[in-house]
This record gives structure tokens, sequence and C-alpha cells, in this order.
């Protein structure tokens, strides 16, 4: 080991090289963003330095992205490559052209199975003409596409929803700054999400690159952005907390949320307290089916009838079913639905036109408000039972909510409003203080930053609940047991340790208990847990701490996990009651004996402070417990001993169980599965990247062309080409032009810079000239002006080497004296100008007469006659060279060359001037001998003269003798009065000596 003095920089090396890891690490992972994920619409906020709280806008500035993604088939698309992909209203606006290839609104499809779900049916309905397959291996939903090879496995949904958040995650990482990266992020879910519609977005998620930090329901985003803004009741102080329910009524589902909003005061660090905000979810209802794309799919169905009772199409045969299975006709009928339900929400009619909707025949449909609603009159009704489950949940009545949040776009239509006031029975309770589009994606958003060390925000405090009743179940002695473990309104994070009473390995099962409207509450397995070493831990007790199996306990500890409300198995243990043994000491408390230092539990009472009693001491020593080898034993006798039975202290016993987990439900998609589909994605990502190189190559090639036909045609362009030089560039761009137009069209990004860089080898030639012939004159102009300044200052610098030269061959060298070498002020030490320290007995010293340094010499004249003169003749001789030339032919004289001669001569120039700005300035000439101050300091020592007899002058400090050098009090005193000699002199000297 190194010694300690050698130990600390290297302790300090490894401090600073950690610090610089962890700030390069938090910097790079400072980033956060919030993810709305929503049915019809994906929203996200950024949080990031420099960034506090702002939405990601879409490539087209929106801000917000429909949830959808296509394939786009190209001609020139390959049997074994990959589409090009399309996102949000992009693919949207295909859907008409390519509606096999546009998936939209995914999010309903998630974890939901392929034959026996009504998820599926209805979207089918909604989608005819997409290939919706069930995958192989879990029986999910998934589509076969025709745009990539048919050897090319189904695309799940999750898979198809990672490319949706790759292209967020892509306008996030534009939107923080060239370079960033974000990797973590909080989604928000409808609070009826089971366990395994939560995993399928974490793993759409983590397909995409995205940590995620949290799922947060809608409800509790929206009240959590509700409460960034406000100051809640303290509850500490007696404040009464307030109530809200939060109504999110989007595309796909309903939602409501009751939430208890109030301030907390709690401890903080030391001996201070703070007071944070709490928002807690206290119940949840909902309807998963009632949305606005519900809404759309009424409306479709009308215009259908309306379509087919037409005359013309009546005419034409049209049927209902073919209109609605045509992938076109359905594509711009859900379109101009959605169109028609938000302009009524603010509009009492409007009307729609469809060309050559179905068979060429053409649509015209008017709709009115009140038609509207008269056809979603079932939906009005169906309103009120989300809020009555959440109420219920929650165990309050309507009068005990204190206002309704408004949230989601449906949540505007008019009849939906009305129907919540009557609920409410008051109109000013029902409000929208928050941005309906825009508070949960926030409200996540800040969730993030509180998750992340990488932001200090305003303290709150959630409380998410289970939303589904959780339970055990497993097999004891024989027999199926069960137990109820967390209730639907159980808060996250929250452990609880469950006994069992079985001691041989065995399983058990968690469970969501899910509601039906058809049949019973059924229970759908979460996770399975098997014990590994729960036999082996048995034996281990009743062998070697005589544990009987009766008193033995099996335990585990189970909580709700803060990141998706999922169960999770914290820890688990076996244990019982054994009796403790005392401790032996070991070989430190042994050397303690030795030296009188031994424990003072068991061999050692305190003796009482202040007593003088030798009779109290001795009874203390009775009442002591003995101990071996002791002193006090041998002064206790058998009979004086009290004969004391103490219990025998009983500690736990745990053996910590090692288990192995399973997940339950939805079959996990095996490792080689993953890794293909991360393989896929990353290989159109690989093509989506080389489509668009190429797209630019050829938007430079065909954008090169027409600018280079607009050279030809400027008079300085031909003035700098000749004629043939024109006829072959205009000959080479309409070859470039007609085979962008033909072949051209499907060449790849090599061949298209291939062409490119002939056209710019035709056109570099005279655009330099052209270039030069402007550029040209102004440097020339400048080199000549820079020649001129440094002829006259090669003038001056000559004439003041040879002034200085004469000077100096004039000047006699000064000698020593005999009584000792003379001595210059320069080389006279800064203590020697001391009022308090300078002899009245010494004589000043006789300056030096040597002669004074020349600033310039002969070889600094030498060096720039050399450059001017090398530079002055280069560019003559070019000059001459460029003015025989015609300006069609290359030049000879190039601007960038004489701008690089221009600034060799200025830098020689500005290194001989800056020569004279460093030359130290002429030390001041000592004006007369200073006298000594008597009796002053304590350097006020007499020193001996020649005679022997002590002066009372104080001696010069000569800090140049070793052996007859200051001492220490004389130098700190000499220190202090240099000080003050400075202080006085900055007063009285000008600026120009300093």
């Amino acid at each position: 080991m190194a010694p300690p003095g050698r130990r600390r920089p290297l302790v300090v090396l490894s401090l600073v090289c950690l610090s610089f890891l962890l700030i390069h690490t938090a910097s790079a992972a400072s980033a956060v963003l919030g993810i709305d994920l929503g049915t019809e619409y994906i929203k996200a906020a950024l949080v990031k330095p420099g960034i506090p709280l702002e939405i990601v806008p879409t490539k087209d500035s929106r801000r917000k992205e429909t949830a959808a993604v296509g394939f786009k088939p190209s001609a020139n698309h390959q049997g074994d490559g990959f589409p090009e992909r399309v996102y949000g209203s992009d693919a949207v606006a295909l859907a008409a052209r390519f509606p096999a290839h546009i998936y939209p609104n995914l999010k309903p499809l998630l974890a939901a199975r392929f034959d026996a779900s009504e998820v599926t049916e209805e979207y089918q309905r909604r989608h005819p003409v997409l290939a919706v397959v069930a995958d192989k291996s879990r029986s999910t939903v998934a589509f076969k596409s025709e745009a990539v090879s048919k050897e090319q496995e189904p695309f799940r949904v999750e898979e198809l929803l990672a490319m949706e958040l790759q292209n967020v995650k892509a306008n996030a990482e534009a939107l923080a700054g060239k370079g960033s990266t974000i990797r973590d992020a909080v989604v928000t879910i409808p609070a009826f999400y089971t366990a395994e519609e939560r995993r399928a977005v974490e793993l759409a998620a983590e397909l995409a690159g995205l940590r995620v930090l949290a799922l947060i329901s809608d409800g509790l985003a929206v009240g959590l952005n509700y409460a960034t803004s406000r100051t809640f009741p303290d509850v500490s102080a007696d404040g009464k907390p307030e109530t809200h329910l939060v109504f999110d009524m989007g595309a796909g589902s309903t939602t409501a949320t009751v939430l208890r909003f109030q301030g907390r005061t709690v401890k903080d660090v030391g001996r201070f307290n703070k007071t944070i905000q709490e928002v807690n979810v206290l119940g949840t209802g909902w309807d998963r089916s009632l949305g606005g794309d519900a809404m759309n799919g009424l409306l479709v169905d009308k215009m259908i009838d309306a379509f087919v009772a037409s005359s013309k199409a009546k005419s034409a045969g049209v049927q209902a079913g073919a209109v609605n299975s045509h992938g076109r006709a359905a594509a711009k009928l859900w379109k101009e639905a959605e169109r028609i339900r938000q302009v009524l929400s603010a509009n009492t009619e409007t009307m729609a036109s469809f060309e050559g909707l179905y068979e060429d025949v053409d649509f015209r449909y008017k709709l009115t408000r009140a038609d509207f609603e008269e056809a979603t009159s079932d939906f009005a009704k169906r309103i009120d039972a989300p809020i009555r489950q959440a109420l219920a949940m929650a165990k309050l009545s309507m009068d005990a909510i204190d206002s309704v949040i408004m949230h989601g776009g449906a949540s505007r239509t008019p009849f939906v409003q009305r129907q919540l006031e009557s609920l409410v029975g008051d109109e000013a309770k029902v409000r929208s203080n928050v941005n309906a589009d825009e508070a949960a994606v926030f409200g996540a958003a800040f969730k993030g930053a509180g998750l992340s060390p990488s932001f200090r925000v305003k303290e709150i405090r959630t409380g998410e609940v289970a939303g589904y009743p959780v339970g055990l179940q497993w097999t004891a002695e024989g027999k199926e047991r069960q137990q109820k473990l967390f209730l639907p309104t159980s808060y996250t994070n929250t452990e609880k340790l469950v006994p069992f009473q079985n001691q041989k390995d065995f399983a058990f099962t968690m469970y969501q208990t899910l509601p039906s409207v058809e049949t019973a509450d059924t229970n759908t397995p979460v996770i399975r847990i098997e014990t590994q070493n729960l036999t082996s831990s048995v034996r281990e007790l009743t062998d070697k701490y005589g544990c009987s199996t009766a008193d033995i306990t099996t335990t585990f500890a189970i909580r709700l996990t803060a990141s998706d409300a999922l169960p999770e198995i914290v820890r688990g243990f076996v244990s019982c009651e054994v009796e403790a043994t005392e401790k032996k000491g070991g070989v430190v408390d042994d050397l303690k004996g030795m030296f009188g230092f031994g424990s003072k539990k068991d061999d050692q009472e305190p003796l009482n402070e202040g007593s003088s009693d030798p009779a109290s001491s001795e009874t203390a020593a009775k009442d002591a417990t003995p101990a071996s080898g002791s002193a006090s034993e041998s002064q206790i006798t058998p009979e004086a001993s009290p004969v004391t039975s103490k219990e025998p202290k009983m500690k736990l016993q745990k053996i910590n169980l090692e288990f192995k987990t399973q997940r339950e439900g939805i079959p996990e998609i095996s490792a080689t599965e993953i890794k293909g589909i991360r393989e896929r994605l990353q290989a159109f990502h690989a093509s989506d990247k080389s489509r668009l190189q190429r797209e630019e190559a050829l938007n430079s090639l065909e954008g090169f062309t027409y600018r280079a036909r607009d050279l030809v045609t400027e008079e300085s362009f031909i003035e700098a080409s000749s004629a043939d030089e024109r006829t072959r560039l205009e000959s080479a761009l309409q070859l470039a032009s007609d085979w962008l137009y033909g072949d051209g069209a499907s060449a790849g990004r090599d061949e298209l810079k291939a062409r490119l860089k002939e056209l710019k080898d035709l056109v570099a030639p005279v655009e330099k000239r052209r270039q030069e012939a402007v550029k040209r004159p102004q440097e020339i102009k400048l080199m000549k002006e820079a020649l001129e300044q440094s002829k006259t200052l090669v003038s001056m610098i000559k004439a003041q080497a040879e002034e200085a030269a004469s000077k100096s061959s004039a000047t006699p060298t000064s000698k020593p004296t005999e009584d000792g070498p003379a001595t210059t002020s320069s080389a006279s030490d800064d203590l020697d100008d001391l009022d308090d320290f300078s002899s009245s007995t010494t004589t000043t010293a006789s300056t030096s007469s040597a002669p004074k340094m020349p600033i310039y010499t002969m070889e600094d004249v030498k060096s720039i006659e050399k450059i001017y003169e090398t530079i002055q003749e280069w560019f003559t001789t070019k000059l001459a060279e460029q003015e025989k030339l015609l300006p069609l032919d290359d030049p000879v004289l190039l601007s960038k060359d004489i701008a690089a001669k221009t600034k060799q001569l200025n830098d020689v120039a500005m290194n001989l001037l800056q020569k004279k700005m460093r030359v130290p300035p002429k030390p001041k000439a000592s004006s007369k001998p200073k006298t000594a101050k008597a009796g002053k300091g304590k350097g006020s020592s007499t020193a001996s003269g020649e005679d022997g007899s002590a002066s009372k002058s104080k001696p010069t400090i000569r800090i140049d003798d070793p052996e007859n050098g200051p001492t220490e009090a004389e130098i700190s005193a000499a220190i202090e009065m240099a000080k003050k000699k400075v202080k006085s002199d900055q007063k009285t000297m000008s600026r120009d000596e300093l």
C-alpha cells in the first residue's frame, strides 16, 4: 500500500473522475419525455435543461400526432427490402390510396385476443381491408402486410406502436437539440388497463428505445397538472382537503377519477419542516367503448345508409355491405365523420361532399346537431355510469365533489356537457379550468421530472391505486386456497407481509379479479412464484437451531410496484423463534480485558459518583453479576449471593428464500422473437435513412440543373466561359433532365451523386474564374497597402537600429572600484528602499553607466527586408502574368494566395511592433539616501560598526548572504513595511509610471 501522503492525491483524483462521470451521466440522461398515449392522437411533452416544459411538435409543426402508421409501396420497391414508413396525418392522407397498408387507432388492440374479443371484431368491421391475423405464439392480434416480402412475420400491435413511439422520440430529440438522446419517459394509460395491457405498453416503449419510468393513469395525470399551479389546505393544520372529479372522454374510452387534493407538513432536512402537496386517487370508473371513435362509427353508418338510399346509388345497385368493406370508400367516410363531429360541437349544421365515393357515384350529406344528438341519445345515457362507479369506489356522494374537471376532445360535445351539468346538479361545478387536450401530457412530463434526479420541481406526492382487486391462490394440505391481498383502492408501493404454513417447496399465483357484464368476475393470473430452497431451509431450522415444525412460518413481502401498479415479490423468508445465545468476545475484547477495558454489561458495574462510603462499594460489588477471573469474585460469599432466575432471551431466526417468478396470462415474447423484432425495426430505420439520403441526392441534382441553367444566361458567367464550355454544359444539363424524368426516377443514391459531380465539374472552372474576377481587385488593393506599410516600417526600424549601434560603440564600459564591485540600481534589493531598514552610515552605491539595450537590431532589419522583398517580387511577377490573361482563362493570381501573403506580411510587422511594447520600463533612480528611524519595532536592534560600538540605526537586510542573512522576525517586519510603502507609492505614482 502506498504511504498516506501519496494516497491522498489518488483519492482526490478518484473523486474528480467520479464527479465528472456523474455530471456527464446526469447531462446525458437529463431529458425526460411525457407521453399521452391516446386512441386517436399521441401527444408528447419534453422536460430538459433549457426546455422547462414544452409540447413536442410534429414534423409539420402540429402539437399532436395522429396515432397511425403506414407503409407506402413504391414502384422501385425491392421484394426483399422495406417500404417507406409514414406517420400521423401523412398516413391518414394515404389511407384512401393504400387502405390495406395504413394502421390507425391501435391502442384498443393491445393485449387483445384474436379469436374471442369484441374489440378485435369491431376493429375488423371498421377496417375491413386490413389483413388481421393471429400471432402464432400468443394468439393476439397481428397484421400481415403485402408491402413487405412474404417471408416476413406478421406485425404485432406492439411492434407497430413502437414505430409510432420511435417517431415521437425522434421529434423530441430534434426539439432537444443536435446530438441529444432521450431514453426516459412517463406514459399515460387508462385506469382500466389490466396487467397484460400495461405490459404491452411497456414492451412497445422498450422496443422504441424508451425506458418507462412510470405508467400513470389519465385522471391522475390531469390532477397532477391541476396541482402544479395551486396550493391546497394543509391537513396538518386542520385544513379541509379538496375533492375533485376528473371526467376524461377521449376517442376510445371514458373514465372518471375522484381525486383528493391537500397539503401536508412533513419533516425536512435537519430540524426544519416543509409543506408538500398531495394528490391521491380515491376511486375510478370507466366505459371502455364510450368515446369519440364510437360516435364517428355511428356517423359512418348513417352516411352509408343515406348514400345507399340515394337515387344514383340505387340505380347503380350499391349495397351497404359493399360500401363498408370497400377500403377507399370507408377511409373517406371515417375521415369525414371525424370532421363532422368536431364541426357540430361549435355549429348547428354542416355539409359533407364526396366525389366518386363508390362506383363513381357522387354523394352529398347534410347533418344538423339535433339529428346528431338524437342519433347519439344512447351514448348520453352511458355518461352517468363511470361517474357513479368512481363515486361508489370512493364512498362519496356528488355533494362531496367540489368540481368536475373536464378533459379529452370528446368532452367538448354539447350533449356531453349538458349531461354532466344535469348529473352534478350545479352548472358552476362543471369546469374547463385545464387544457382539455394537453393537461394529461403535461402531468406525465411533470411526473417524469419529479422521478428524474436531474430536476428539482415542486414536491407533489401522488397516490395511484390498483384499479382491480389482487389476490393469492395456492395449494396447502391438498386443498386450493385463495386470499384477497389488495383492494381496488389499495395504493401502490404499499408492502404487505403474507404468512404461509407451507414448509415444503410450493408455488402460488397472484391474480387480478376482472369484472364481467355477462358472466361472473374472473380471476386472471398475473404472476406465478415458485420457491427453490424452502424445504432445505426448514430442515436447517429444525436441525441446526432446534425449531419445531409448528413454530416455523413461511412469509413473503408483496407490494404493488410504483411504476405500473402490478404485484411483485419483494422478499421471502422462513423463520422461527430461538433462544438467543451470548456472543463471545473476540480478540479485540480479550485485549480490552487484559488492559482493564472489558465490557461493562456483564462483569462491571459503574461506581456511584460522589460516594465515599466503603460499604456502598461493597454492596454494589455483592449485587454485581460475578465474572470468571474478576477481582470482585473473591469478595462475594456464596451465602450473600442472591439466587435469581432469568427468562431466556428469544430472537427470530430467518433464512431468506430463493424463488423463481414467471409471468402468467399472455405468454411472453421469446428472446429470439424480440431480437428479430429489433432487427426488423433497425432494418426499417436503415431503409428510411437510405431513402432520405437518396431523396436529398435527387433534390440536389434536380436543383443544380435549374441553377446551372440560370448561370448560363448570366453576363458574368458568359464573360468567364468560352462558347465551347457553354455548349458542353447546356448539352449535359439537357441529358441530366431527360435522365431524371426517365431512368433516373429509380436510380440509386450513388448514381445520383455521380451525375451531380459530372455537372459540377463542368461548372466549377467557370464559376472559379467568375468569383476570382470579383474578389481579386479588393485583395490586390489590400496587398499594395500592406507592401507600402511594410516599406515604411523597414525604413523606421533600420534607422533606429543604426542609431542604437552607433551609441553602443561610443559608450565606455564601467569598471569596478578598488573598494569593491560597482552595483547598479536595478540590482539592488527591494527591501533596501524601506525607511526602517536603510542604514544612515552606509553610502549610496553609484549608478551603473552601462549602455541602454536597443529595441531593434540589424537582424530584425534583415528579416523583415527579406520577407518584404520576397513577397514584393512574387506579387509583381504574378500580377504581370495575370494582366496578360483574358477573362475566360484560368487565373494564375488567386485571391486566396494574395490574402495569405498579405497576412504573412502583416504578421511580421505586428510582431516587430509588439517587440517594442514588451521592453521593460526604465527603473526609477534613487533620489537621496534615507535615514533610519530609531526605536521602532522588533527589528530595531543595533549593529556594530567598524570600531565595535553599537549603532543606533537599523542594519541593511542582506538576503543574498546565506551566512549573515536576516532573521525570521526581520523578514516579517520588512514585509509589513513593504506593504505600507506600496500603498503610499500607489497614491502618488501616475498611471503612466505604473
